[in-house]
């Protein structure tokens, strides 16, 4: 055998198989036969079960002979009670499969819940360090199909599961590749109930996504592991993952106005869902890194936003805004990193050649998306003012497994500067 290298020579592409199409969610039951499941528990929250979609889906099952329990208390932005809660009734229902039905929070919940159904455990147990242990599932998990009804997370494709921990003033996560569903069911007619303000959320958050994937300290210049498990589920951009992300990135900048616009527009809330997952998969691979490091403490240190279009029941930034806030600054911060890389991300995402590429190209086109579709200014108006930077720095800094990533890595005067622009970003 060669010698071993020094750096890094190996990437790994791991996809959920995904059924796309109008219609498809009424095949849930003919897969979880075909995954030999016999008792599903349905994940999924008040608002999609309030449309019908969980109905729907269960009575599908139902008609294959499969038993169905149905948990639908799934929280909007999860919290570290809301999954115990959940985490105990999956533990009764004792199912031998799970189906998730919504958006990013109803999957990563039935992620956990899979998880500790399958490898019982205190969830900070597997709680990404520094913040918790870190520990890793022995092997795979229970069946889990996962079928979203939004067109951002791309949590049907990853293997994360993320959660506010609000003792801690903060968000974090599971990841781990046995996190990663068994298989996925994007149907379009979902999100014909989705209001403008969750797809203009969840099409930003494909958006970053895509742009962090493709953005990321490239695979090989990692050190070369001791073992094959030593290999981080975020890997750094390399060229499968760069396919991925690239289509997330021109579907995001030829649809997304139009998704947010209407509800009927079936083929543009299509080509957003698709973009999530594909976006979900190149990210799965290359990882993300500053806007969503930025974006936990953002979306944990203070919980005052009441998002227009999402459940009223609690304050709480959604995701897409938290992480795309930030993305103009951290974007022209990692500019100098790799330039014509970030020139092509803002071709991408512009459809036409940028006529003066230079470090404000990207950011102009993100805030023009963001004008566009009505999104969040800035952290100003999620409730933060620059007296919180300090704060805000502190929890980004506890993001290191996505800090590493970054292909021009930030310190502490870095962030803060990367929050101070981001105050208000017009």
């Amino acid at each position: 055998m060669s010698p071993t290298p020094t750096h890094e020579t190996i990437y790994t592409l791991e996809a959920t198989p995904v059924k796309y199409g109008p219609g498809a969610a009424g095949d849930a039951g003919w897969e979880l036969r075909r995954l030999g499941v016999t008792r599903a528990l349905l994940v999924t929250d008040p608002g999609v079960a309030a449309a019908g979609h969980a109905d729907r889906v269960a009575e599908a099952i139902r008609a294959e002979g499969i038993d169905v329990v149905v948990y639908a208390e799934s929280r909007v932005e999860p919290d570290l009670r809301s999954m115990e809660h959940a985490v105990a009734f999956a533990q009764d229902a004792r199912p031998d499969g799970f189906v998730s039905v919504g958006g990013g929070s109803a999957m990563d919940t039935a992620k956990v819940m899979d998880l500790i159904v399958s490898h019982p455990a205190d969830i900070m147990a597997y709680i990404n360090p520094p913040i918790g242990e870190g520990r890793k599932p022995p092997s795979p998990l229970l069946p889990h199909l996962a079928i979203p009804t939004t067109s951002g997370t791309g949590s049907e494709a990853t293997t994360v599961a993320i959660l506010d921990l609000p003792d801690l003033k903060v968000k974090s996560g599971i990841s781990h590749r046995y996190l990663r569903a068994t298989q996925a069911i994007v149907d379009p007619e979902l999100t014909r109930t989705l209001g403008a303000d969750v797809v203009a959320s969840c099409g930003l958050d494909v958006v970053c996504h895509a742009a962090e994937s493709f953005l990321s300290k490239p695979f090989d210049t990692r050190p070369y592991p001791e073992t094959p498990d030593a290999r981080p589920p975020y890997q750094g951009s390399n060229p499968i993952a760069d396919l991925w992300s690239a289509h997330a990135l021109r579907t995001g900048g030829t649809y997304l106005r139009r998704a947010v616009a209407g509800p009927d527009d079936v083929e543009a809330r299509g080509a957003m869902m698709l973009a999530a997952t594909t976006a979900g998969i190149g990210f799965g691979s290359a990882g993300v890194h500053i806007p969503h490091a930025c974006a936990y403490p953002i979306a944990g240190l203070k919980h005052v936003y009441r998002p227009p279009g999402y459940p009223a029941d609690h304050p709480f930034v959604p995701h897409g805004h938290s992480v795309i806030v930030t993305a103009p600054a951290a974007f022209r911060f990692t500019y100098e990193a790799m330039p014509e890389r970030h020139h092509h991300v803002a071709e991408l995402l512009n459809g036409a050649p940028i006529e003066h590429p230079g470090p404000d190209s990207l950011p102009d086109v993100i805030v023009a998306l963001m004008k566009d579709i009505a999104a969040a200014r800035g952290i100003e108006e999620l409730g933060y003012t620059e007296d919180d930077i300090p704060a805000l720095v502190d929890g980004a800094l506890k993001q290191q497994r996505l800090l590493v990533i970054a292909p021009r890595e930030p310190d502490s005067d870095d962030l803060a500067a990367i929050y101070r622009a981001s105050l208000r970003n017009w």
